[in-house]
Parts: structure tokens; sequence; C-alpha cells
């Protein structure tokens, strides 16, 4: 194995001030979802990437996905 690392693993968070409910849904499939002004801090590897996704209405299944954003782009957690 000829310069193999494994990604470092960073401590980030995420705060949805806009929508009823969001959804950060990572590459390996797990989903943290935040209720509306409600922020979560999670592990996540550099370079991984997380879709954020809008539930304008937890009763129904209509998704927005708002963005794709890096690991790095996420505001570090305290």
């Amino acid at each position: 194995m000829s310069g193999s690392r494994q990604p470092q693993k960073l401590r980030k968070m995420y705060r949805n001030d806009g929508y009823p409910v969001v959804i950060l849904k990572f590459e390996d499939g797990h989903q943290i979802k935040l209720a509306q002004l409600e922020a979560k801090s999670f592990d996540i590897y550099s370079g991984e990437t997380v879709k954020i996704i809008a539930l304008h209405d937890p009763k129904h299944p209509d998704r927005d996905v708002l963005e794709t954003r890096k690991a790095d782009d996420f505001a570090d957690a305290d």
C-alpha cells in the first residue's frame, strides 16, 4: 500500500435556521434530522460530501435538495 491514508475525522455542526425540517444525508447513507432552529454536531471525514435536504411539510414526502456541501465547508463544532 503506497500512500493510502485514512481521511481525517472532523467534528462539525449545522444549524437549521430556515426550514421546518432539514435532513443531512451522508455518503454512507445515514441521516441526521434537524427541526427548525435546531443545531447538531456530528463526526465527518475530510472530503466527505453531504446533501442538505429541506422538508417543507414533515407530513408530505416533497423534498428539495438545498445544496451539496463538503465536510470542510461546515462550521466547526465547539
